[in-house]
């Protein structure tokens, strides 16, 4: 599964594209902590069932941050956001939800499960499949399975029984004693690939606008 460093570099290459003139060293520590936020449940895990990928593994977090930035932006006569940070805060907010639902959550589910509905369905998902295009076959996917029917989304299984272990739960070894703590930096060379690229595009873009205003 992505570690927080892949998520932190893919929150970075949201903000470079989506912030404009609102990108920033401040825009970005806010998107850093935003992305790393739902890893934060496995410490629920160590009390709950609903713990890691569960209880801030979901959409509902992205979701109802929405709701909350639409009604105050657009529906109250004077906008928290606006009236305390500007323009500079609305923008950063609702980027900041993207990359919530974007650079964490549904990325999860590309490398591992994430329980994308809860608390209002509790039932974790993975997202499997390839997809090629053969000058013999046609186009060949397995993201649909002829007999269980359209299976982007597969089920894997709920809270209950499924248990996702991490550095600060890692669960017990067959006996009884608790198992080796890691915490992941890069699960493979794609990984890898993908926080080099976001650091450095990211880096750039922030010594852009630091340029601009000279020019």
């Amino acid at each position: 599964m992505p570690s927080t460093l892949v998520h932190a570099a893919v929150a970075g290459l949201i903000g470079a594209a989506l912030l404009g003139d609102a990108f920033d060293r401040r825009a970005l520590l806010v998107l850093v902590v935003v992305v790393a936020i739902p890893d934060l449940d496995s410490f629920v895990a160590l009390v709950s069932s609903a713990g890691h990928r569960t209880s801030l593994h979901n959409l509902a977090v992205p979701a109802l941050a929405a709701v909350l930035w639409w009604v105050d932006v657009h529906i109250r006569e004077k906008s928290i956001l606006r009236s305390r940070w500007g323009a500079w805060g609305v923008r950063v907010a609702w980027v900041g939800i993207v990359v919530y639902a974007l650079g964490h959550v549904l990325l999860d589910l590309t490398d591992g499960y994430a329980n994308l509905f809860w608390p209002l369905h509790d039932q974790f998902y993975t997202l499997r499949g390839e997809m090629e295009l053969s000058n013999q076959r046609g186009l060949v996917q397995t993201f649909r399975d002829s007999e269980r029917g359209f299976l982007l989304l597969e089920p894997r299984g709920t809270s209950r029984d499924v248990q996702i272990t991490t550095g600060v739960d890692p669960g017990t070894t067959p006996s009884g004693k608790t198992a080796e703590r890691t915490f992941p930096l890069f699960g493979s060379g794609l990984e890898l690939l993908v926080a080099l690229t976001g650091g450095v595009l990211t880096a750039a873009r922030l010594r852009l606008s630091q340029r601009l205003p000279e020019q």
